[in-house]
Parts: C-alpha cells; sequence; structure tokens
C-alpha cells in the first residue's frame, strides 16, 4: 500500500523558519490532493494548507489557512512522492504537531487494482518557543 512519513519537525523560536517533508512509498500511481494538518494540545485538527493537483481540478489549486497566508508555502514534488510545507516567520500560536495528508492513487499489489484513498502521516511536532 501507501505509507506517509513526516520529518522537520523540532524547536524554533518566534520569526524562524522550519520545513516540513511528507514522503510517501508504495505502489504510487498520482496524487490527488497533498496538504498538511495540525492539532495543538485540547484543540481539533485544523487544515494548514493543500494542494489539489491537476488530475482532479485544470492546473491545480492551493488553499491556505487565513492565519498562515503569506507565512508558509506548501509544495508537492511529483517525481519524488514528496510533499513539503515552507514555514516562515513561526508564531507559538503554530505550535502543534503537524500531520501530512494526501488522496493518492495506488496499485494494490494484490490484485492490481487501482484504488484511491487518503492517507494520513504520523505527524511531527512543531515548537515555537523562545
Amino acid at each position: 500500500q501507501v505509507r506517509l512519513v513526516e520529518s522537520g519537525g523540532g524547536l524554533v523560536q518566534p520569526g524562524g523558519s522550519l520545513r516540513l517533508s511528507c514522503a510517501a512509498s508504495g505502489s504510487i500511481y498520482q496524487f490527488y490532493t497533498a496538504g498538511w494538518y495540525r492539532q495543538a494540545p485540547g484543540k481539533q485538527r485544523e487544515l494548514v494548507a493543500k494542494i489539489t493537483t491537476g488530475a482532479i481540478i485544470a492546473g491545480g489549486s492551493t488553499t491556505y489557512a487565513d492565519s498562515v497566508k503569506g507565512r508558509f508555502i506548501i509544495s508537492l514534488d511529483s517525481a519524488e512522492n514528496t510533499a513539503y510545507l515552507q514555514m516562515n516567520n513561526l508564531k507559538p500560536e503554530d505550535t502543534a504537531n503537524y500531520y501530512c495528508n494526501s488522496t493518492i492513487q495506488y496499485r494494490n499489489n494484490a490484485d492490481g487494482v487501482y484504488y484511491a484513498r487518503a492517507f494520513w502521516g504520523q505527524g511531527t511536532q512543531v515548537t515555537v518557543s523562545s
């Protein structure tokens, strides 16, 4: 099947930057979406940024939460099956566990049929503190 693994989290001072990576592995055919969510303690998981590829919407589209617009940039390297989240000018309120979520069309090795569904990574912690 498909597995997503995040990396790049850590502790950073306010105003600093981090780049998160989400590497997908498995019998991947194409991405339909690639997104990042976050969840802070005591809060619901929220969408941070999401790419919908040209496989779904002509020309593709990108969506950002209002709280990160102008500071975060999401990208997808389809050749490497890796999504990135460049986070700049980080604020303490950005502290959370960040999860990648991608809807991927993949080949099931058991029956050779192509399926599509959403997959989640295990999360990576981002802490913004002085």
